[in-house]
């Protein structure tokens, strides 16, 4: 009875210490995503709303502007994740060569676009790849090209200066995972290759990929629920233009919530897009990922 007594008072005592947590992540996790979902079924401009089943949904497959964000959304995560995966990759296995001089230097070199600030990378890009920034004048130093790219009035450019932006911002954050994973890689392993004749690239396919499957697995996630989120570049250096060419839909609620006049009920449907989208591409990795290690 003593035990049972004081493993009682153990789990109220426990209860008590977290109840702070639990009421707090309740208020602002809990509450706005049940509320969020019950907006989502409100129509009306502003605080008139009123209960609209499933009339929003309906308007999403007649809305334009969300079809070109939605595509937009999906360009950026196809064309600049798998990018952005293997540069990180590349990185990492070149800056864990033990011979590598500097490496201290490269590390942190590479990893520090993740740390700027959104506010002030966001400008300097808009600066240099202005019509007469400095990269259109070093590309035509060098005769790559022959006129000025116009890379914020023409659409496809414009799509790449923001896959470029985000590659350059976050290649160096997934790069940290796959250098820490790497440094409980025994050495031994290559060395044993390298005696078999086993070349530089068979050893990073063969043994590097294969290792660091759960870290590739891991990043490439977050990496895809980040650029469905997409929102800071977009908004800081093309504003969604031109055309609406790189609107994406988290600037999409954002411009039916602040922007256009409020439409709170139809943002919120736009935003369980991104959580359904989140769910099923993460679900598909992991199926993936599970079905290849067998």
């Amino acid at each position: 009875m003593a035990n049972a007594r004081l493993g009682r008072t153990e789990q109220i005592t426990g209860w008590t210490f977290i109840a702070p947590a639990l009421v707090l992540l309740g208020i602002f996790m809990l509450y706005p995503i049940l509320w969020s979902l019950w907006m989502s079924f409100q129509v009306g401009k502003g605080m008139n709303f009123n209960f609209g089943g499933f009339a929003n949904i309906v308007r999403l497959t007649k809305d334009p502007v969300f079809i070109r964000a939605l595509v937009n959304t999906l360009t950026f995560l196809v064309v600049q994740v798998p990018i952005m995966i293997m540069l990180a990759l590349l990185a990492a296995v070149a800056l864990n060569d033990p011979k590598l001089r500097f490496r201290g230097f490269f590390r942190t070199a590479i990893f520090l676009p993740c740390v700027t600030s959104l506010i002030a990378y966001s400008t300097l890009f808009k600066s240099m790849f202005a019509t007469d920034g400095i990269v259109n004048k070093m590309l035509m130093a060098v005769w790559i090209i022959q006129e000025p790219i116009h890379w914020l009035q023409d659409p496809f450019w414009a799509k790449i200066l923001i896959i470029i932006a985000i590659t350059w911002r976050w290649t160096g954050y997934n790069m940290v995972f796959y250098l820490a994973a790497l440094q409980n890689v025994d050495r031994s392993i290559y060395e044993a290759a390298r005696i078999d004749g086993a070349s530089g690239w068979q050893q990073f396919w063969q043994i590097t990929v294969p290792m660091l499957k759960p870290v590739i697995l891991f990043t490439t996630i977050i990496s895809t629920i980040g650029t469905l989120q997409l929102f800071d570049e977009v908004n800081n250096i093309t504003q969604g233009g031109p055309s609406d060419s790189t609107l994406t839909l988290s600037l999409y609620i954002y411009n039916l919530t602040f922007k256009f006049m409020p439409s709170f009920g139809y943002s919120a449907t736009v935003s369980w897009v991104i959580v359904l989208l989140v769910a099923v591409l993460s679900f598909l990795q992991f199926v993936i990922a599970r079905d290849r290690s067998k």
